[in-house]
């Protein structure tokens, strides 16, 4: 009983980092869907440190055209543009307390060819630190949906 105790704990110190952080998925939670079918995203950021989150940046992957997005009470939204006119960034200024997480949900068409999109994600703390889900330090992965 508790060699199984030890590693249920080991298990839970081991992964639980691993899946705490900034992650787009569908609505429904996937992180698969179909190529030029509209969806809603929603974009998950936990706080990770004893400091508040002031702001999210969210780049937006190429193909993808954002459309509308979801009030979140309690943060400002700012986008910005290409030279084209579609949405390639997304920044939301507020305050996510330690041990909260805030949710950001919008709608986007997928692009029309299969393959894997990265959503980069630059969380900014109350100290100006930044932490970039971006995928540049492999422990700090881009979130990746699959275009099928």
């Amino acid at each position: 009983m508790k060699k199984t105790v030890a590693l249920l704990s080991f298990a839970a110190l081991t992964f639980a980092p691993a899946l705490a952080h900034a992650t787009v998925r569908t609505e429904s939670g996937l992180n698969e869907s179909a190529s030029g079918q509209r969806e809603t995203y929603v974009l998950n950021v936990p706080v990770e440190k004893d400091m508040a989150t002031t702001e999210v940046r969210l780049m937006v992957p190429a193909g993808l055209t954002l459309s509308r997005f979801q009030v979140t009470p309690g943060f400002e939204r700012s986008v910005t543009k290409n030279d084209v006119g579609l949405v390639s960034e997304v920044i939301w200024k507020g305050n996510i307390a330690p041990m909260e997480y805030a949710r950001f949900a919008f709608q986007a068409t997928n692009p029309e060819a299969p393959g894997d999109v990265s959503w980069k994600v630059y969380q900014t703390y109350a100290d100006g630190s930044v932490v970039a889900w971006d995928g540049v330090d492999p422990k700090l992965p881009a979130s990746i949906v699959t275009i099928k």
